[in-house]
C-alpha cells in the first residue's frame, strides 16, 4: 500500500512538473521607452476595423476616451479630431494612419498617438452557444519621436457582462438558449457596450501590463 501510494505520489508531482515546463512564460511589457517619454496628451485616431461590422470603428472609438483619461491622461477630445481630419479630406481610418506623425504633432499639439485595430466585433453563434466577443490591439507612439511606447492587445465577451449560465433541459436546452441569445444579440446594440470593456481592459494603467499612470494621476510616478 505504502508503495502504491508513493508511485501515485510521485505522478502526481511529475504531471505538475510537465505542466509547470509547458506553462507559457509571463510576458513582461518593456516600459523603457514609455518611462522616457512620459507623455501628457493623447491623440486617440479611429481605428482601424478589420471586421465587416462598418460601426465597430466609432463604437470602440467612443469606449476609448475614458479608460485613458482616468489613467491620468488630457485626451485630445473625440469631436475636434474628427472634424479636423474631415476639413483635411481623411475619412477613413486607413487614411488617418498614413498621416505622419510630426503632421499631427502640429495640429494638434499631442505628445503621443494611441494607433488601434478592431479585429473581431459582433456575435458568434456556436452549436450550442452565442456570444458576443469585441477584440482589439493597440500602440502608443511618441508623436515627437515615433518610437513606440506600448502596445498591447485585449478581448472581451458578452458572457462576462452578464454570466453565462446554462438553461435546464440537456441539449435541446442549450440549443434553445443559444438560439434564444442571438436574437437579442440583433436586436439590441450589446457589441457596443462589450467594445466597453475591450477598452478598459486594454487601456487601462496599472501592472502587471497596464499603461504607466499619467501625470494627472494621483499615482503618477509611482510605477
Amino acid at each position: 500500500m505504502f508503495k502504491f501510494f508513493s508511485l501515485r505520489l510521485w505522478l502526481a508531482f511529475f504531471a505538475l512538473a510537465c505542466l509547470a515546463a509547458c506553462a507559457a512564460p509571463v510576458k513582461h511589457v518593456d516600459y523603457t521607452a514609455f518611462k522616457s517619454s512620459r507623455p501628457r496628451s493623447i491623440l486617440l485616431l479611429p481605428p482601424e476595423n478589420a471586421t465587416p461590422d462598418i460601426k465597430a470603428s466609432y463604437s470602440m472609438l467612443s469606449q476609448m476616451t475614458m479608460p485613458v483619461a482616468e489613467a491620468g491622461y488630457y485626451v485630445v477630445p473625440v469631436a475636434v479630431m474628427d472634424e479636423a481630419f474631415k476639413q483635411n479630406g481623411l475619412t477613413t481610418p486607413t487614411d488617418i494612419e498614413m498621416a505622419p506623425a510630426a503632421k499631427l504633432r502640429e495640429i494638434f499639439g499631442a505628445d503621443a498617438a494611441l494607433y488601434t485595430k478592431v479585429t473581431q466585433y459582433g456575435s458568434v453563434y456556436q452549436v450550442i452557444n452565442s456570444s458576443t466577443v469585441v477584440r482589439a490591439s493597440s500602440k502608443l507612439v511618441d508623436l515627437r519621436t515615433g518610437d513606440v511606447l506600448w502596445q498591447g492587445s485585449a478581448v472581451a465577451t458578452g458572457d462576462e457582462l452578464h454570466g453565462n449560465a446554462n438553461a435546464g433541459g440537456g441539449l435541446i436546452g442549450l440549443l434553445v438558449q443559444a438560439a434564444v441569445k442571438q436574437i437579442i444579440h440583433s436586436l439590441t446594440d450589446e457589441s457596443h457596450d462589450v467594445a466597453g470593456l475591450t477598452s478598459w481592459r486594454l487601456l487601462h494603467a496599472g501592472p502587471p501590463n497596464g499603461w504607466l499612470y499619467g501625470p494627472y494621476s494621483p499615482k503618477y510616478q509611482t510605477d
